[in-house]
């Protein structure tokens, strides 16, 4: 039975099978039995590479930060994670450097990480959604419709599962959309920074592509 340590656009941490192309963390959520017990323990939420200088981890270990598993960037970013500034030096920096361009300094990893646990959550455990125009919103923004999470991305919405984007529709561009990624992740999107997606966004022949509603 696979452990409750993979995350939804919507940061929840469920047990599904789908290991995902990025690993991250939030403190230790977990008990000695490997049980997650807290939704979260430190303001710093990282999103970082699978393999790392050859480094091996004993996963939840006891008393150890509980390593966390997202099907792509794009997942990590909605939940509210940004890129880690040690494996992930050069994301980081490009990061930082986008959140100055478009939110202001300071962009240090304190002041990030502050700015982003306020556009993150609306409660102890709850995620903040908020309304914007389709129009707005860059690729790899994460938006919730029909109870599902929808990945944003060139002329199409991708729809989120576990093991990779299924079902596809056509991208609208009027109206308004019920956003999940934070805020100030979105506006580091719209200033250039590009994340990486899992490659059924990609794969050939893709998905029957839905009217929009």
């Amino acid at each position: 039975m696979p452990l409750q340590n993979r995350v939804t656009p919507f940061g929840e941490i469920v047990a599904v099978s789908g290991r995902g192309l990025m690993m991250g963390n939030r403190g230790v959520l977990h008990d000695d039995h490997r049980h997650i017990v807290r939704y979260s323990q430190v303001r710093r939420w990282i999103a970082c590479l699978i393999e790392f200088r050859g480094r091996h981890r004993t996963i939840m270990k006891p008393r150890s930060y509980t390593e966390l598993f997202f099907l792509d960037e794009a997942t990590a970013l909605a939940a509210g994670h940004r890129p880690c500034a040690e494996c992930r030096h050069e994301d980081y920096v490009r990061f930082k450097t986008l959140w100055e361009k478009c939110i202001g300094k300071p962009a240090d990893a304190d002041a990030m990480d502050h700015r982003l646990e306020l556009d993150r959550l609306a409660g102890k455990a709850t995620k903040r959604l908020y309304v914007a125009d389709w129009a707005r919103l860059p690729d790899g923004t994460f938006i919730a419709e029909d109870g599902l999470a929808w990945l944003l991305w060139g002329d199409d919405a991708y729809a989120w599962t576990a093991d990779g984007y299924g079902r596809r529709r056509k991208r609208r561009r009027r109206g308004t959309a019920r956003v999940i990624t934070p805020r100030s992740i979105v506006k580091v999107l719209a200033a250039g920074y590009r994340p990486r997606v899992h490659p059924s966004v990609k794969d050939k022949p893709r998905a029957p592509r839905e009217s929009a509603r």
